[in-house]
């Protein structure tokens, strides 16, 4: 396959620093074909802040719905200060995903990332 790097022949990658990861609750969620190590038909990280009952910030990231994974940042600003619930993660879901087209065989797609979309916030804001 082909694969983009800046490596030049000889050199490796020897070790990689990640900033800290963001306040508030992460939550991944991967749904498969199989329960084996199968590719994900779609996949939802999801980190959520919140203060009391609204929600501070989201972050959310978004696999198996495109080419290589997204970050959905219209679904982060529809949370951004709105109330943990139900009707916040389904509009979060819509925005993410409005426009979205799919290929015939792969039309299952979007009903099933919103669903686990909002699954996903749910479960992150419920603890946060």
């Amino acid at each position: 396959p082909h694969v983009e790097t800046v490596l030049d022949h000889g050199e490796m990658i020897a070790a990689v620093t990640l900033p800290p990861p963001p306040p508030g609750r992460q939550v991944y969620r991967k749904v498969r074909d199989r329960a084996s190590y199968a590719f994900a038909l779609v996949s939802v990280a999801a980190v959520v802040e919140k203060s009391g009952d609204r929600i501070q910030s989201a972050r959310i990231a978004m696999g198996g719905v495109a080419a290589k994974p997204w970050r959905a940042t219209e679904a982060e600003r529809t949370l951004a200060g709105a109330a943990a619930s139900d009707g916040a993660f389904t509009d979060a879901a819509e925005a993410a995903l409005a426009g979205a087209v799919g290929y015939g065989g792969n039309d299952f797609k979007i009903p099933l990332a919103k669903r686990t979309m909002r699954h996903t916030l749910a479960a992150a804001a419920e603890s946060a």
